[in-house]
């Protein structure tokens, strides 16, 4: 019988609907933000603040992708992670993609300081940070688990990183 994969802790309903939710805000947060910065408080819609948001939302959506693959992998009751493949490409592609948009963003920042550039160069740093959440170490800790984890053990390796090093 091959061997599948069962998360620990939590039931697999309550890991699906863990999921089901992390995947929504990730994907929720792209126009929510969008609307937030650019709508409500009026960050200049400038080629910088665009740049950096981009990045942002980029990767949410490479998180709201994972999420959702890694539904899918709950639900097929699959060995490993499916597009594994793909993560493992965008872990080498998208510092390298972030570094050109955050020194572009830092150029802008000094060349015309204030609201048109300062808030791209914000959305750049965020995405990197998101960067390193999902790609390295978790960094958000949204409940009381992850919460206690980080207070009794500290930082871990997050989630996809534990996918991808699996795969290996």
């Amino acid at each position: 019988m091959p061997r599948t994969y069962r998360p620990a802790g939590p039931t697999r309903a309550a890991a699906r609907r863990r999921l089901r939710s992390l995947l929504g805000w990730e994907l929720l947060n792209v126009p929510l933000q969008a609307w937030l910065w650019f709508a409500v408080v009026g960050v200049p819609l400038t080629a910088v603040n665009l740049a950096g948001f981009g990045a942002f939302a980029a990767l949410l959506v490479v998180g709201a992708a994972y999420w959702a693959l890694k539904l899918r992998q709950l639900r097929r009751d699959e060995p490993r992670l499916p597009g594994r493949r793909h993560f493992a490409t965008a872990r080498a592609a998208l510092p390298v993609l972030l570094a050109a948009v955050v020194a572009g963003c830092a150029v802008a920042v000094v060349r015309a300081p204030g609201t048109q550039s300062y808030p791209g160069l914000g959305f750049a740093l965020f995405a990197v940070l998101e960067y390193v959440n999902y790609f390295h170490v978790q960094l958000m800790h949204d409940n009381r688990a992850d919460l206690r984890r980080l207070a009794t053990v500290g930082f871990r390796r997050s989630h996809l990183a534990r996918d991808l090093r699996a795969t290996r």
